[in-house]
């Protein structure tokens, strides 16, 4: 198993507008990409945060999944629209075993 978590701090602009959009992309990105297991962008909850306010959290079956995700057409439209609305990211990739 494969994890991809993108823990973000968004800037005032993003806005609901800009969260149906992304859940556009996740909606892409299990589509589309077919080791993608699980994609969902959550809010952090957690009392230390600091100040990292959600996560893009993305199972994948193996790291050769996680890589061709990366250069999918929905992961790079995606990125792109996000990028500008990012004031803050911190990226974990690891391989869990079983």
């Amino acid at each position: 198993m494969f994890y991809h978590i993108v823990m973000m701090t968004f800037t005032p602009e993003a806005d609901g507008r800009f969260l149906d959009r992304v859940e556009h992309y996740r909606q892409r990105v299990l589509a589309e990409c077919p080791g993608a297991l699980a994609y969902a962008l959550v809010r952090n909850v957690a009392s230390r945060s600091d100040g990292l306010t959600h996560a893009l959290v993305g199972t994948f079956a193996s790291s050769q999944a996680h890589d061709d995700y990366q250069v999918s057409a929905a992961h790079v439209e995606m990125r792109a629209y996000m990028t500008p609305f990012i004031a803050r990211i911190v990226v974990l990739d690891a391989e869990v075993p079983a």
